[in-house]
């Protein structure tokens, strides 16, 4: 299978992983709540970091320079994690939040930070 081909689909993929847990009524770690709480954002970051390196591979490779793609990159990914704490609001023990878009951002900002200092 054509490269391009695989990675899009390791982004949808992704991304599905992504909605999957926010389907999810109850993500609870069973941890004390301060570690829950860290956990649960730690893993944000993480899941987003993911979706922008995903992004940033499946764009490469088109005729947009380095900047772009990160910039295209970050942008979907943004997009993504709006999309996501939008979808939130309709699982029952869930709510969107714009400070885990804020969060998610975290990841997506390392990522290209990264790219960029490559």
């Amino acid at each position: 299978m054509n490269k391009k081909i695989i990675n899009w689909i390791l982004v949808f993929l992704w991304a599905g992983v992504i909605f999957f847990f926010s389907h999810q009524p109850d993500l609870k770690s069973g941890f004390p709540n301060q570690w829950d709480f860290v956990l649960r954002k730690l893993a944000h970051i993480s899941e987003y970091a993911v979706l922008t390196f995903l992004l940033f591979r499946a764009l490469n490779g088109n005729q947009l320079n380095k900047k772009k793609i990160l910039f295209f990159s970050f942008l979907i990914s943004f997009l993504y994690a709006i999309s996501d704490e939008y979808h939130q609001t309709f699982i029952l023990g869930r709510n969107g939040a714009v400070r885990d878009v804020l969060i998610d951002s975290i990841g997506m900002i390392l990522v290209v930070w990264y790219k960029i200092s490559k």
